[in-house]
């Protein structure tokens, strides 16, 4: 049974087309402009030194490789939820439900990031509600404050896109200004040319750690924000047009912006504000630090000229402003994640219920609320949790080039008003890219995604497979539930996941938790495989490209050069030195790109999309394939 186009078309059709091409690029702009700027500057100067300038050019360019395919899909199926439905169109179930539930983690998760953010900063002048050693919030203030601002993220989005478009545009104009001006006032007032050289060179630490900022020190989780665009095509009032522009824009924008203020932090550095000594890099994000919950209020209140001491108070207002501009988008994007999962069928049908009045999902917004207000329990603190919620997104993303040359395939007469120019190279760029920045993760960050991505298999197994048709319920009941016995036992024995303190250093027998976590993973999807029909076999075979992949990064991230094989020894490191792993990565992820492409296939959803005329939702009930949006009224009308 394949997801009715019906179905979804009806309910993408109550949905409020309104926003123009600036309101969309607001929106990734308030996505991208959030609690990044505000701590990554300190987290990838840590990690990186002077040379994290370089690390933001590098993350800025690979993002806007995946974004220039994704401009292309957008531009051609505009669509609320977008990036966890393109891969139910290409690969079909077993792969959309994967990545999909991967990117639902991320999704999630980030609203009660940007207010973990929020809440941070604000320690500086209200004690007790982080505590001042690892930063975690603190309950009961740290946490109750952190709630509060989840419903105010969510009071935002329910009175509608229109409100939520218009006010973030104004928002955003703000989070524009604040960091221009901090860049302007500490390189005119305050630039000590010194620190971009003078302490071990522009790279002290090695270039190494220059790549592993661009995933680990919250540089890509900052563009992250591109994808606003996309997640809220199906709300646009010209989708195919505004999409790809917003999206494109967006990512230019940010790196701009990004790699001047990483310039100016370095340039504003005073060491004995920050309580270290000078030159040591390593040392900005340790617990000691004095500036690590607020880097950019410190660094402007040390400052000489009293001009930038007065600024660094209009800064802690901001610092409630971009984190919290940033989560009420995030929590849009929540909410449409459900809707789009409910759309493709891997959640229930009554998540797709659109308010009347304000023409929301209601029901998915309330749910992925609550959902992120478990982020707010006991977790590492923001510099920690942006690496697994930036490695499990991007993750997600790998399917976006990928699905450029399937569809061209499969729909070859939807229109593409914006069609990539040299696909052929770009494509597979972007697939390497993404992939590079999952590599750079650290492996325990990896292990805690990969558990959590694939503890979810047996959902698959008891709900989407036997309402599909595609097992008998008893037979996916007991497979699911033999998987996720043996997994949770698998990890907890791993001591990577699952456990109080996760393990830091090697694992004497990781051979042993690797060879048995292929096991079960590829058992699992070829025990599933056996007993699905013809039409569940079909999405099956066409995953094994991803199981493949993702088997193979984890077991190249334990042994590279960012792993714990080479932490455990750094003068004789075993295993992969660098940068000859990033060799190994590339082949590996050129081998599943080719795979990946030769995998995706002509899905019933697909087939009837292109058939049936719907490549984009207008207000009739069909249209031409490729026919322009009819159009909607205008805003404050």
């Amino acid at each position: 049974m394949a997801v009715s186009t019906r179905d979804a078309d009806a309910a993408d059709r109550k949905l409020d087309r309104r926003m123009s091409v600036w309101q969309l690029f607001f929106l990734s702009m308030g996505g991208i402009i959030g609690s990044g700027w505000l701590f990554a500057a300190l987290s990838a100067a840590a990690t990186a030194g002077p040379a994290a300038i370089v690390s933001w050019v590098i993350g800025g360019v690979l993002v806007l490789l995946v974004a220039f395919n994704y401009a292309e899909i957008a531009g051609m199926l505009p669509r609320s939820g977008a990036i966890v439905r393109y891969p139910h169109l290409t690969h079909g179930g077993f792969t959309g439900f994967i990545l999909g539930w991967t990117y639902l983690l991320s999704a999630v998760s980030v609203p009660a990031i940007e207010a973990e953010a929020v809440v941070t900063y604000a320690s500086t002048y209200i004690h007790g509600i982080v505590n001042p050693v690892n930063s975690e919030l603190i309950w009961p203030g740290g946490i109750l404050f952190g709630i509060g601002l989840m419903i105010v993220f969510f009071i935002i989005n329910y009175v509608g896109i229109r409100f939520l478009s218009q006010f973030n545009s104004f928002i955003t104009g703000w989070k524009f200004v604040i960091p221009i001006l901090t860049v302007i006032l500490l390189f005119v007032f305050d630039l000590h040319a010194k620190n971009y050289a003078s302490f071990g060179g522009f790279a002290p630490l090695g270039w190494a750690p220059v790549l592993g900022a661009v995933a680990s020190s919250g540089i890509v989780f900052s563009f992250l924000g591109f994808r606003q665009a996309l997640d809220y095509g199906g709300e646009a009032r010209n989708p195919q047009r505004d999409v790809p522009i917003a999206t494109i824009a967006s990512v230019l924008a940010g790196l701009a912006l990004y790699v001047l203020l990483q310039a100016a932090f370095i340039g504003g550095i005073k060491w004995g504000a920050f309580g270290i000594h000078a030159g040591d890099w390593a040392a900005l994000k340790a617990a000691g630090s004095a500036a690590k919950d607020a880097p950019f209020y410190v660094v402007l209140k040390a400052a000489g000229p009293a001009l930038l001491g007065g600024f660094a108070t209009i800064l802690l207002i901001d610092a409630f402003v971009s984190p919290t501009g940033t989560g009420y988008v995030y929590l849009g994007t929540s909410a449409r994640t459900v809707y789009g999962l409910s759309i493709v069928g891997y959640l229930p049908k009554f998540f797709q219920m659109i308010l009347a009045r304000f023409r929301i999902p209601w029901i998915a917004l309330i749910a992925s609320a609550v959902v992120g207000c478990l982020f707010f329990l006991p977790l590492p603190s923001w510099y920690e949790l942006v690496g697994i919620i930036t490695g499990a997104t991007v993750l997600t993303y790998i399917l976006g080039p990928v699905a450029v040359h399937v569809l061209r395939r499969t729909a070859p007469s939807l229109t593409r008003p914006f069609r990539l120019p040299a696909a052929g190279l770009i494509g597979p760029a972007g697939f390497v890219g993404a992939l590079m920045i999952v590599y750079w993760s650290d492996f325990e960050e990896l292990a805690i995604i990969y558990a959590a991505v694939f503890v979810a298999l047996p959902l698959f197994a008891w709900y989407y497979a036997p309402r599909k048709g595609w097992v008998n319920p008893l037979s996916g009941a007991i497979l699911g539930l033999v998987f996720l016995v043996l997994w949770i036992i698998v990890q907890r024995w791993g001591q990577w996941a699952l456990v109080a303190s996760p393990l830091t250093l090697a694992h004497p027998a990781f051979p042993v938790f690797y060879f048995t976590t292929i096991i079960l993973v590829a058992g699992f999807t070829g025990a599933l495989y056996y007993l699905c029909n013809a039409e569940g076999r079909q999405a099956v075979s066409s995953t094994w490209w991803l199981i493949y992949l993702l088997l193979a990064v984890y077991g190249i991230s334990y042994y590279g050069a960012y792993g714990p094989a080479a932490l455990l020894n750094p003068s004789k490191p075993s295993g992969l030195p660098f940068p000859a792993d990033l060799l190994v990565v590339i082949m590996v992820g050129l081998l599943s790109y080719g795979w990946a492409i030769h995998s995706g296939y002509e899905t019933e959803e697909i087939k009837a999309i292109v058939e049936g005329g719907t490549a984009v939702i207008t207000d009739e009930p069909s249209a031409p394939v490729g026919a322009p949006a009819s159009p909607a009224p205008q805003l404050g009308k």
